[in-house]
């Protein structure tokens, strides 16, 4: 197993989730199957009981792990599935090494930070490393691991203790490491002392990079690049430069236009091991389609405009897969992407906190979209704002998607202006609501009172009904019977109600396993009015976009009967 640690240092933020993806799919390019680990120190067990406005979204995983927004981007470059055990946090660890010392483990040792806690994070990233991850059903040859926050931080200290004695018990032919810093530039001038510092501290706590990615806004000067090299002690060669370019997809080809992979396969002496044929030609296959991805990208013109109605638009990380999504079938549908950020909030006219210019200018882009998305959320906040949205995409025959939450405003307001139940809502904002005429109640079979990891979480099924065939999202997934996606909520659709809204037009296209609990509904006779109780945007990949989505944006763009004609519409239906 070949191991390489991507750090990051100056600040937070500058893209390690982007290099380590990247530099994890150019692993891919050469034929070798890759893995990814992401370290993340702070002391919750996981991502799932944290704001969006804290921390970015949740990404949820196959087995319902509830992680850190990362996985899904090493989920959707390399095209990989990974599990729970991926996302180490220090809650996970300390938890772990505290259970063990209550059972008696460490035989009445003083347990300590080291050696104890560094161990058991050495021994985590062995055993996981070694899980299966993609349709091979073999061991990884390449793990990626990401260490999260900046070196330097309190935090991270075990962790970066941990792997300076972790390069010593793999061996150097089987370590790589790679530091993400910032080259800020300031009256024009490109600053190199950040970096400097940054390596320096990284040297002082016993790691030394292999390759230094330089974050800059614009190409780095060779002058640059000479004096980065010279002061923090590595060649030329070893200093990569990460400027901003047209998308993160060109990033991986910013990498091998600087050779970054003959460096690394030196170093990991990866020259010396024979792949077999498949793998060469399948790795090959992977950057012919990329670079062609790329190309693509660059030679789209015309634009699609999609209004995001949600609670979180402040930190845009809250909605990143949804993001993500949103530009896997704009560059499938050669479109240019604009996404127009509507705080649901805005739309609402009686909210004391709305100022009368932010309800004139939600409403216009709500007006002017191609297309309107309501993503997942929990709360009461901004929920009459989507409702809002919902109506008038409905009304106007305007494209929607609703996701999680979204396909439940889809029922609040068809309930409300269609069935004539004018107070119904979700029991989740009104818990004292008329349950015989609300609109969502709760699921029967969650947790109401602890809320980390107790809502329906991970994959599941979802069954087309019998009298679907004319539904354009089941021709989207090729007519597939049933398909696999993930979930994460805790309520449903009022089971009493479904006969009622059926009647009237809305038809809920898929349920569960069980056949009692609404999954997918779609509006008959409307240009594409769909709802999924699951994220479709989880499983999204960068070239096998999410078909509910790609059903939004080719709707968007009106060219959905050609992709609904294409011929790569074939969907497995199963896991």
């Amino acid at each position: 197993m070949k191991y390489v640690v991507v750090s990051g240092g100056v600040i937070s933020g500058i893209g390690k989730g982007v290099l380590a993806s990247s530099t994890g799919l150019l692993f891919k390019t050469l034929g070798f199957r890759v893995t990814s680990i992401k370290i993340d120190p702070y002391m919750n067990i996981d991502a799932g009981t944290m704001s969006p406005l804290e921390h970015g979204e949740c990404f949820v995983l196959n087995d319902g792990g509830e992680v850190d927004l990362d996985l899904g981007n090493y989920e959707r470059y390399l095209n990989i599935t990974l599990t729970r055990d991926h996302n180490i946090t220090t809650g996970k660890i300390y938890s772990s090494v505290i259970e063990r010392e209550r059972n008696g483990d460490y035989l009445g040792k003083t347990v300590q930070v080291v050696p104890h806690i560094t161990t058991a994070i050495q021994d985590w990233i062995e055993r996981v490393s070694k899980i299966p991850v993609d349709d091979s059903g073999l061991e990884p040859e390449i793990c990626i691991i990401e260490l999260g926050g900046t070196v330097g931080d309190i935090e991270s200290a075990p962790f970066v203790e941990a792997l300076r004695q972790f390069q010593f018990k793999v061996g150097s032919d089987n370590f790589a490491l790679i530091h993400v810093s910032l080259v800020p530039v300031i009256h024009g001038e490109q600053k190199t002392k950040p970096t400097q510092a940054a390596i320096k501290d990284l040297r002082s706590l016993g790691l030394s990079p292999d390759m230094i990615a330089c974050r800059c806004q614009e190409k780095l000067e060779a002058a640059t690049i000479e004096k980065i090299g010279m002061f923090c002690h590595v060649g030329p060669n070893q200093v990569i430069a990460v400027h901003d370019v047209n998308s993160t997809y060109h990033v991986p080809l910013l990498l091998k236009e600087q050779k970054m992979m003959k460096y690394l396969s030196k170093k990991l002496d990866l020259e010396d091991i024979k792949l077999s044929e498949d793998a060469l030609i399948k790795g090959e296959n992977l950057l012919g389609k990329w670079q062609k991805l790329t190309s693509n990208h660059d030679q789209s013109f015309e634009t699609v405009t999609i209004a995001l109605v949600g609670k979180y638009t402040h930190l845009k990380d809250s909605y990143l897969s949804v993001i993500k999504a949103l530009e896997h079938s704009s560059m499938r549908c050669h479109r240019k992407l604009k996404i127009e950020w509507v705080e649901s909030t805005d739309l609402e006219e009686t909210t004391k906190n709305t100022a009368l210019s932010d309800y004139h200018k939600a409403w216009h882009y709500v007006c002017q979209a191609d297309g309107i998305l309501v993503p997942g959320g929990f709360g009461s906040r901004g929920i009459e704002g989507m409702v809002a949205a919902a109506k008038y995409a409905r009304e106007n025959n305007i494209p929607y998607l609703g996701v999680c939450l979204g396909l439940q405003i889809a029922v609040i307001e068809f309930v409300r202006n269609i069935l004539g139940h004018e107070n119904s809502t979700s029991m989740e904002f009104d818990p004292e609501t008329n349950e015989d005429t609300a609109s969502v109640v709760y699921m029967p079979d969650v947790d109401q009172v602890k809320l980390g990891g107790t809502m329906r979480l991970g994959i599941h099924s979802t069954k087309f009904t019998q009298d679907s065939e004319w539904s354009t999202l089941r021709k989207l997934y090729g007519g597939a019977d049933s398909v696999y996606e993930r979930h994460r909520h805790r309520y449903e659709v009022n089971p009493k109600l479904i006969n009622d809204i059926e009647s009237k037009g809305l038809k809920f296209i898929g349920r569960d396993e069980t056949e009692k609990r609404m999954e997918l509904l779609e509006l008959k006779d409307h240009k594409f009015f769909v709802g999924t109780q699951y994220h479709p945007e989880y499983l999204s990949k960068v070239l096998d976009p999410s078909r509910p989505f790609l059903g939004l944006v080719a709707a968007s763009a009106g060219i959905l009967d050609k992709i609904l004609e294409s011929e790569d519409l074939n969907y497995k239906g199963e896991f």
